[in-house]
C-alpha cells in the first residue's frame, strides 16, 4: 500500500515557533511600512517631494507630514542664510592685479525650492553661485583704479551685489549681503601708494604749518591794531577831556573878567529911576563924568 506524504505532513503536529516568527515578520514589514509613512521636515528647510523620483508641484513647509511609503521621497532644503567665502581675482582699470577675499550671505527662496532641486540640484553653491560671483567681481573690479578699489570699497560692494541679485534671484537665490573682506595688490603698488600717502602728509603738515603760522601773524596784527585803536580813543578822549576843561575854565573866566571890570567901572553910586513926563528914566552912571554931566543937566 502505497504511503500519501501529505497526509503524513497534516498528521504531524506544527512547529510551536512558526507563528510566532511570522507575527515578528509581519510587526517589522508593518513598521517599515509606518516608518515610511511620513516625513518630518527641520525648521528653516522646505520639503521637495518626489513621487517615483519625479519632482511635485506641491512643497512641504516645516513640520510632520504623511507620504506614500517606497512610492514617495522628500529631500530637504536649507532656506536658511548661508555663507559662500572665496578668494578672487581681477584686474583694476589701471591694469593692476587684484586679489581679494569675499564673502556672500545668501538664502534660497521657500517658493522656488522645489524648481531648484529640479533644474539644478542640491548642490547649487558649486553649480551658481560660484561663478557668477567671480564673474560679477571681475566685472566690477574693471571699472575702478587700483587707488579707487581701496576709497570706493563699499560702492564697489553694492555694486557686485546688485549685479549678484540680477543673476541668481531668477534661480530663487536671494543675496542678504556681499562682503570684500580684502584686497591685495602687488608689492610695487603697495609700495606706491605708501609713498604717495608719505607725501600727502607731509604736504598737509606743511600746509598746516603755514596756516599756523598765518594766524599767529594776523592776530599779532590784530592785536597790534586794537592796541592802537585803543591808544587813539584814549588820547582822543583825554584830548576831549582837556578840550571841555579849557572850555569850562575860559567860561568861568571870561565871566570874572566881565565882573571885575564893571566893578571897577562902578563909581559908587547907586542907580536911581526918575519918572518925567508920565515915563521912567532909568539913569544908571557909569563913571565920574557922566555922573557929573548927569547931574548938571538935572539942576537946569
Amino acid at each position: 500500500m502505497p504511503i500519501d506524504i501529505r497526509e503524513i505532513k497534516k498528521s504531524q503536529p506544527a512547529k510551536p515557533g512558526s507563528k510566532g516568527i511570522a507575527l515578528i515578520a509581519g510587526a517589522i514589514i508593518l513598521l517599515i511600512v509606518a516608518l515610511n509613512s511620513f516625513t518630518i521636515v527641520p525648521a528653516g528647510h522646505t520639503g521637495v517631494v518626489l513621487t517615483m523620483g519625479e519632482v511635485s508641484k506641491t512643497s512641504y513647509d516645516a513640520g510632520f507630514h504623511l507620504k506614500i511609503p517606497f512610492v514617495q521621497k522628500v529631500e530637504t532644503m536649507s532656506n536658511k542664510i548661508q555663507v559662500y567665502e572665496t578668494p578672487a581675482s581681477a584686474v583694476s582699470k589701471d591694469l593692476q592685479t587684484v586679489s581679494s577675499n569675499i564673502a556672500v550671505n545668501y538664502r534660497l527662496i521657500a517658493a522656488d525650492s522645489a524648481s531648484m532641486y529640479e533644474d539644478v540640484g542640491t548642490d547649487y553653491k558649486t553649480v551658481l553661485i560660484a561663478p557668477v560671483v567671480q564673474e560679477c567681481m571681475k566685472s566690477a573690479t574693471a571699472k575702478y583704479t587700483a587707488e579707487e578699489l581701496i576709497t570706493e570699497r563699499q560702492a564697489v560692494g553694492d555694486e557686485v551685489k546688485a549685479a549678484l541679485d540680477l543673476k541668481l534671484n531668477d534661480y530663487g537665490i536671494y543675496i542678504e549681503k556681499f562682503n570684500i573682506v580684502n584686497f591685495d595688490f602687488s608689492d610695487e603698488f603697495n609700495n606706491a601708494i605708501e609713498a604717495k600717502q608719505v607725501a600727502e602728509q607731509n604736504l598737509l603738515k606743511t600746509e598746516t604749518e603755514q596756516k599756523q603760522v598765518r594766524i599767529i601773524a594776523q592776530t599779532d596784527a590784530d592785536k597790534k591794531v586794537i592796541a592802537a585803536e585803543a591808544d587813539a580813543k584814549a588820547i582822543l578822549t583825554q584830548a576831549q577831556a582837556q578840550a571841555d576843561a579849557n572850555k569850562l575854565l575860559n567860561d568861568s573866566l571870561t565871566d570874572k573878567v566881565i565882573a571885575y571890570e564893571e566893578i571897577q567901572k562902578w563909581n559908587g553910586i547907586m542907580p536911581k529911576v526918575v519918572g518925567s513926563d508920565g515915563g521912567f528914566l532909568i539913569n544908571i552912571p557909569v563913571d565920574d563924568s557922566t555922573a557929573t554931566t548927569q547931574a548938571s543937566s538935572g539942576n537946569q
